[in-house]
């Protein structure tokens, strides 16, 4: 499956991952034209080359009003235009002519983002003003790598553990310890690192990002590369200041499981129907039973159990419980998996949610039951009909 993976062994800023993500296209300056295009008020993006540490990569520079942020750093902002605040960022996002799926993206970083702020000031979201990541060019940074996502359409992103710097920062607010309490905030969960790099190494726009697009965090995995761009940042440290994104092939996902066996003759078919839901409540993955023939030529029953290693004692618990057999066998299995994600559809009809299956060359789709048969009783129609209504919005 296609695999992005993010090295963030300098921290990350929001046009240090739009210069990475840019070089693994095959026409970069077709994309900063697009992106130009959308006309983001008072905002023009240019992309140029740069060297650190004899490393090529690409710069993106991001000019608001014809004037360049002095810092790499763009969330800690003293310009003197308007603060923007939640409704102007969504205002603005709603405008901008792009899919339905990349809005949301931005929407949900400026999320991210928003709900860090309010933790640390101690006031509710509504109130809060982007002083330090709501301008223009922020706005640019984010959009640009929520395009590009879009476009690369990786099926898993992996992202390493995230070098965050050390020592203080000057913002609005006065000088503050790295991590910044926003980019803190957002990184919870994360594996982070500090170091002997003084300086902030990761903002609160570049922490969202990665926070909005990872599947998980961790080493690179083994992948077959196909293309590596580095996104330099501005300031000269004694490492290569730059993200560096990787694109490639891995083996489509495959997992070690175990199935657990019983046979019994002497359960009602409502006792064993019972005991395969506390099965499933306990986390198996698969429950299923199989008519077999047994000694003395007793019709009986085959429960088979799939679960993880983790559960094994807690699913034995209940199979002994639950079930009336004396004996339990294991069997070590592995299982080749279709990438599995769900999201919610926002319909006229009401919000339906949609499970996709992909990898190993195939993408499919199904509708969760339960959502569509409550539309179809509401609406006295068939769950075909259903579908039918929802698949023509």
């Amino acid at each position: 499956m296609k695999t992005l993976y993010l090295d963030c062994g300098m921290g990350a800023a929001g046009d240090m991952l739009t210069a990475a993500l840019l070089e693994l296209f095959p026409d970069p300056d077709e994309f900063i034209e697009r992106l130009n295009e959308l006309s983001i008020p008072n905002v023009h993006i240019t992309k140029e080359k740069a060297v650190k540490c004899g490393i090529t990569g690409t710069h993106i520079s991001v000019t608001v009003h014809g004037t360049e942020e002095n810092d790499e750093m763009h969330d800690h902002r003293h310009h003197h235009h308007h603060h923007s605040g939640m409704h102007d960022i969504e205002h603005i996002i709603s405008h901008l002519n792009l899919p339905q799926k990349v809005k949301n993206d931005i929407s949900a970083v400026y999320g991210l983002i928003a709900e860090a702020e309010s933790h640390v000031h101690g006031v509710p979201i509504t109130d809060i003003h982007f002083h330090e990541v709501g301008t223009m060019d922020a706005v640019a940074d984010v959009t640009a790598v929520c395009m590009l996502m879009n476009e690369l359409s990786p099926d898993e992103v992996v992202v390493s553990p995230i070098h965050v710097g050390s020592g203080q920062v000057n913002c609005a607010h006065g000088i503050l310890p790295v991590p910044a309490p926003a980019t803190a905030y957002i990184l919870k969960d994360i594996p982070i690192y500090g170091g002997e790099i003084t300086g902030e190494l990761c903002t609160p726009t570049g922490a969202a990002l990665l926070k909005h697009f990872a599947d998980r965090f961790g080493s690179m995995p083994a992948m077959k590369m196909q293309a590596i761009g580095y996104g330099m940042g501005k300031k000269d440290f004694p490492r290569a200041n730059c993200v560096r994104a990787m694109l490639g092939e891995t083996e489509d996902k495959t997992d070690t499981v175990l199935e657990l066996s019983c046979n019994v003759d002497d359960m009602t078919a409502e006792a064993v129907a019972f005991a395969t839901e506390r099965f499933f409540d306990g986390g198996a993955l698969e429950v299923y039973t199989v008519p077999i023939g047994m000694k003395k030529s007793r019709p009986g029953t085959l429960i088979r159990v799939m679960c993880t290693e983790q559960d094994k004692e807690k699913i034995l618990t209940l199979i002994f419980k639950h079930t009336t057999t004396i004996g339990v066998r294991e069997t070590v299995t592995h299982r080749y998996i279709l990438e599995r994600s769900i999201e919610t559809l926002h319909t006229p009809y009401g919000d339906v949610r949609r499970k996709t299956s992909s990898g190993y060359g195939v993408s499919r789709y199904k509708y969760e039951y339960e959502d569509l048969a409550c539309i179809a009783k509401e609406r006295n129609i068939s769950i075909d009909e259903v579908r039918k209504l929802i698949e023509d919005c």
